[in-house]
């Protein structure tokens, strides 16, 4: 039971960590397109792509920060900690009953 536990954890972070790089590749596409798009367009007059990298790179930063548990806000595994406070708060409302 505990094997199949951690598989699936595995698994789970397998995946999430597919996910983060394939959004990496997308944000590296989509900034070079833009640049691109940008240099033909104006010369570099108005660089106007640089607030797509800007807002590109901030999803991509709390992506990262979820995937790799980057501690930037509350820390690492914080979903876990308050899953575990509850539970242990419902057995001890169960044990006064």
């Amino acid at each position: 039971m505990e094997k199949d536990n951690k598989y699936l954890r595995a698994k789970e972070r397998i995946e999430a960590v597919k996910k983060f790089y394939n959004h990496l590749f997308t944000t590296v596409f989509v900034i070079t397109l833009t640049g691109g798009i940008n240099y033909y367009v104006d010369k570099w007059e108005h660089p106007w792509f640089l607030w797509v990298v800007f807002g590109t790179g901030i999803g991509l930063v709390f992506h990262a920060s979820k995937t790799f548990g980057l501690n930037l806000f509350l820390g690492r595994n914080w979903e876990e900690r308050k899953i575990k406070e509850f539970m242990e708060e419902e057995d001890r409302q169960k044990r006064w009953e």
